[in-house]
This record gives structure tokens, C-alpha cells and sequence, in this order.
């Protein structure tokens, strides 16, 4: 079986090869969106309008199944933090104002926006946790299903590491005292929110074969 990974980013497509094992933990064989000759549409960044992740996600393994007819999944992610109500969450990717800081990345402006919310909140109120859900749709049988991880750890005041992507140098987790930009790629599969997503999703396309 082929299996799409609907995904413009380069850093998730190597992060989810490497988790599912590039096939080997079921009969199938990854693609993306680049490998299928799927070309961008401006009508990609309005998939993810929803609320929840679950609803995210599905939005996007929809509109790409359809585009390709292949089974699809996709995934939506974020940061909740406890001292932000549970914010960004759906809005991770875009949390920063645009514009805020034009001489810097997507990934830093957001990360300088969240430590200057909590620049007041005590260490121990800075909880937080990244989530992942990864939906799967087969656009033949209809058969659709969804997978939540989760990775639970705290907000630091400064990054540390040059790994990872995203708001992982500030984001340590509590076990390990590390961020995930500290740790190594099989470290962070092993405990990451993607990873315990897509190590569920593994398991469901094992059972499938």
C-alpha cells in the first residue's frame, strides 16, 4: 500500500519516516505530497480552521486523499501551556502577531511572542505539554481513525539546543531536564508527542495487513 503523508514540511516528513520505520512496521510505503506530484494551493492554508486538533487534522487528510485517492494521513500539532489556558494549541504554527519581529523566522517570532507572555510566571507555573494528532483516511473504503499523542514538560525563560524545530528549544522535558532541541532524534521519537502518535498509528496499519 502507498500512504500519503500530507505535509509541506520537510522537517516533519523525516521526523514521521523515521517513527513508522519508512514501512517496515506494516505493509505500506510512504509518500508525500512532492513524491505523488501534488502541487501547492494557496487553498492549503485554509485547512486547518477548526478548534481542535482531531477536526485539523482530519481537514487536511480529507482534501489530500481526495487530490490523490491514495489512504492518506495527516496530522495537526501544538503547544498547550497551562499559565495561557491551554494557548496556542491550534494556533502554534502562527501564534505570533505578523509582523511583530520581521527580522526573524516563523519558528523564532514565535518563540520570542511565548517567553515574553510568561516573562511574570514562576517556573513552577510554567507547565506545558505538545500534542499531536494524526488522522487517517482511506478515500476507497472510507475507513477513517485518529491518534492523539502526548509529551508533558515546562516552558524554560531562554532556548537551549540547536536540534529540533519549532518551540523545541524551549520546551524541556521534566524527566530528562533537556529540551528537545537538546536531545537526539531517537530520544525525542521515542518521547515525543509525534511519536506517540504516529507509533499508534504504526500499530493500527500493522493490524491492517
Amino acid at each position: 500500500m502507498k500512504l500519503l503523508l500530507a505535509t509541506r514540511s520537510a522537517h516533519k516528513a523525516r521526523e514521521v519516516a523515521r517513527i513508522l520505520g519508512d514501512g517496515r512496521r506494516g505493509d505500506f510505503r510512504l509518500a508525500t505530497l512532492d513524491d505523488v506530484a501534488i502541487p501547492y494551493s494557496p487553498v492549503e492554508e485554509s485547512l486547518e480552521p477548526f478548534d481542535t486538533f482531531e477536526e485539523n487534522a482530519a481537514s487536511k487528510a480529507r482534501y489530500f486523499a481526495r487530490l490523490s485517492g491514495l489512504p492518506t494521513v495527516a496530522d495537526d500539532s501544538g503547544i498547550e501551556v497551562d499559565a495561557l489556558g491551554g494557548r496556542p494549541g491550534v494556533r502554534t504554527k502562527r501564534f505570533a502577531p505578523p509582523g511583530r519581529y520581521p527580522d526573524l523566522s516563523r519558528d523564532e517570532a514565535n518563540n520570542r511572542y511565548l517567553l515574553e507572555r510568561l516573562d511574570h510566571v514562576p517556573a513552577r507555573e510554567r507547565g506545558a505539554r505538545y500534542v499531536c494528532v494524526a488522522s487517517f483516511i482511506d478515500p476507497v473504503s472510507g475507513e477513517t481513525a485518529h491518534f492523539r499523542g502526548e509529551a508533558p514538560g515546562r516552558i524554560l525563560r531562554e532556548g537551549r539546543g540547536t536540534g529540533g524545530f519549532g518551540y523545541d528549544p524551549i520546551f524541556q522535558d521534566d524527566e530528562l531536564q533537556r529540551t528537545f532541541a537538546e536531545i537526539s532524534e531517537v530520544e525525542k521519537n521515542a518521547r515525543s508527542h509525534r511519536g506517540r502518535a504516529f507509533r499508534a498509528f504504526a500499530e493500527f496499519l500493522a493490524g491492517r495487513s
